[in-house]
């Protein structure tokens, strides 16, 4: 059996466009609208013209949220820190307890030496 060489893309001619595009039918009337974030960026998403607008939209240049309001562009969301274990020990044990605590365990730890 002979394999045959050429195109693997058959039935297609050059300059034909993308496949199915006549299948698709007419789109459907569009509408621009524009957003502006916190840092001064514009982006202009299009939108089905019967769709709900959204009132936030994420900006493709820096990921911070943009509003529809140019004046007024929505704040950025606070990110809280990275705690390490410590910091949320902390907060639930005072200094006091923490000495009470570690007292407790050296006391046993010598006892348990002095076996």
């Amino acid at each position: 059996m002979a394999m045959s060489g050429g195109n693997a893309i058959r039935g297609t001619r050059v300059g034909a466009g993308p496949m199915g595009e006549s299948e698709r039918g007419e789109t459907a009337p569009r509408v621009r609208v524009a957003y502006f974030c916190a840092t001064g960026h514009e982006t202009r998403p299009s939108f089905a013209a019967e769709a709900e607008i959204p009132e936030t939209w994420d900006c493709p240049r820096c990921g911070l949220p943009a509003g529809r309001d140019h004046t007024a562009p929505p704040a950025a969301p606070r990110n809280e820190p990275y705690k390490t274990h410590l910091a949320y020990v902390k907060e639930r044990r005072s200094d006091a307890d923490g000495a009470a605590i570690l007292e407790e365990a050296l006391g046993r730890l010598r006892a348990s030496r002095e076996l």
